[in-house]
């Protein structure tokens, strides 16, 4: 998980995942001006501190590469994505054989997705189902399985809002095994600091660069 501000979520996120998976490495890149770290590393979270902020993109590369475990299950810190589902996500990386696992929100409207978000999702999901010629249900997850393998392999410019498009797309463009799941989506805890016209415009170029780059 990457972290800013959720001193709110963080406690029933970690504690969560900690039920669900007692095994689990639990890793934090965190920017938090506030407790979050704090609350993490007492609930035995191992936290990297990226302070200043450098924005999303480096600290979802930062979270991603600095371990060691055969699989990565990413997590949005603000109680939105279901943590039981992340042993059968990474199950499905052990022992099926896929490299990515995503988990889409977006079989339907969620109740807890403005529509705004969503209708943004879903039509820049089927733009880049045409083409890619695969359907591409849910662009912007944050919760997905990896292969560590396939990360470590994987080239990607980290700068910039909707990194989760270019984690998606760059895989399937080289081939790689990607499978869909539904998930369910929650109700956030905490205020969101996404800028949607930012976010959308880098959807738009990370779509055509790596479609025709």
């Amino acid at each position: 998980m990457i972290t800013k501000n959720e001193e709110k979520a963080i406690s029933k996120v970690v504690s969560d995942v900690r039920a669900a998976l007692p095994g689990a490495e639990i890793l934090i890149v965190d920017g938090s001006s506030d407790r979050t770290a704090e609350i993490a590393e007492r609930l035995g979270a191992r936290v990297i501190r990226q302070f200043p902020p450098q924005g999303y993109g480096p600290a979802m590369d930062k979270a991603l590469r600095s371990n060691d475990r055969e699989v990565v299950v990413t997590l949005d810190c603000d109680d939105t994505y279901p943590v039981e589902f992340i042993e059968p996500m990474a199950r499905m990386v052990l022992e099926e054989g896929w490299d990515l696992v995503d988990g889409s929100r977006l079989a339907g409207k969620p109740e807890a997705m403005p529509w705004i978000n969503f209708l943004a999702n879903w039509g820049f999901a089927a733009l880049a189902s045409l083409m890619f010629f695969r359907r591409i249900r849910d662009l912007h997850s944050g919760m997905r399985a990896y292969r560590k393998s396939l990360i470590d392999g994987l080239t990607y410019q980290m700068n910039g809002p909707a990194l989760p498009v270019e984690l998606l797309l760059r895989p399937i463009c080289e081939g790689r095994k990607v499978k869909i799941v539904t998930i369910p989506y929650r109700s956030r805890v905490g205020e969101s600091t996404m800028r949607p016209l930012e976010s959308a415009w880098w959807t738009w170029k990370r779509i055509w660069r790596i479609r025709f780059g």
